[in-house]
């Protein structure tokens, strides 16, 4: 009987300690994200909030959906609000306004967008309104254009021709357009705009680029012409012609160069701000950020098969080198 009652009493000590030191359980966010196929945004996302404390499977839940063409992102984004997540990161400019579409409560953060004032994604910079916020990898500034201009004559100095492919449909590119034209126009350097929105204007826009005299190619950003690069650098490659792209992901699949901002780190700090909605605070109090840092990276492995001799002043100031 003693035995009985000792045994009793214990288990009633070890529920009740049990019951001092039990927590209660921590709350799992369900994410949601959608972007580009192929884009590394996705990791660089997760690494962004791994950096804040958040473990999947512990206290948050990823719904990721990419697509493999802009036209899928209305409904990649609809069924994202469906899931009912409690926030949804939405990439690329075409993600942005799918999202937007998408639901007017579901907080929202950018990522990966050019100029989300020019794309009609936010009202402003400092005050976007609504329940979107997030990071921007460019602000419309026509001085990009110059720049991508300024690299390729200084990689060719005899450089009198240069094909520049856009997607006129994409505002952003209205100002990069501008400050090719005025820097083309103050190096004496003829320029030749080609259109592409799509897979066969793109081909059109190749195959005349192909029979034209340009001598280098200039990709303005945009999210077709991104999820194309392996078909841009590829003809770049087997005409022989430079080019100079927006994004560093051109330059790892075999681009000659770019100069823009850093993808990976748009969608990283993009981590913050959903972290900072998930404590409560509200998209509108939020201000876009802008790009911190402009990367001019080469690829000096592409430069020696074109031929080319890389000037050490250019390769000075590149923060990538690729060999």
């Amino acid at each position: 009987m003693k035995r009985t009652v000792v045994h009793l009493a214990a288990i009633v000590l070890l529920a009740g300690s049990a019951g001092v030191h039990a927590q209660p359980a921590q709350k799992a966010y369900r994410v949601g994200f959608v972007s580009i196929s192929g884009a590394p945004s996705f990791e660089a996302f997760r690494q962004g909030l791994r950096q804040l404390g958040y473990v999947e499977g512990r206290n948050v839940i990823f719904e990721a959906r990419f697509a493999d063409r802009l036209e899928r992102f209305p409904e990649l984004a609809a069924e994202l609000i469906r899931l009912k997540v409690d926030v949804l990161l939405a990439g690329s400019p075409a993600g942005a306004m799918a999202a937007k579409k998408s639901s007017t409560t579901v907080p929202i953060v950018i990522a990966g967008v050019g100029d989300p004032v020019a794309s009609g994604i936010v009202a402003s910079l400092a005050r976007p309104g609504g329940n979107i916020t997030g990071t921007a990898v460019g602000i419309g500034d026509p001085a990009f254009g110059g720049k991508w201009l300024e690299l390729l004559k200084e990689t060719l100095p005899g450089l009198s021709h240069v094909a520049v492919l856009a997607n006129r449909s994409n505002k952003t590119n209205a100002a990069y357009l501008e400050g090719v034209e005025a820097a083309a126009r103050t190096s004496h350097v003829k320029i030749a705009i080609f259109d592409a929105a799509n897979p066969t204007e793109l081909d059109r826009a190749l195959s005349a680029i192909g029979n034209s005299s340009a001598q280098g190619i200039i990709v303005t950003t945009d999210p077709f012409l991104f999820s194309s690069r392996e078909t841009l650098v590829q003809f770049a490659a087997a005409k022989r012609l430079p080019a100079t792209y927006f994004f560093k992901q051109f330059v790892d699949a075999g681009g000659l160069m770019s100069y823009g901002a850093s993808l990976e780190d748009s969608y990283r700090r993009a981590a913050t701000y959903v972290d900072k909605i998930l404590k409560g605070a509200r998209p509108t109090d939020l201000p876009i950020e802008q790009p911190r840092h402009f990367e001019l990276v080469i690829n000096m492995k592409t430069a020696r098969a074109l031929g080319l001799k890389v000037p050490r002043p250019l390769l000075l100031r590149a923060d990538h080198v690729i060999e």
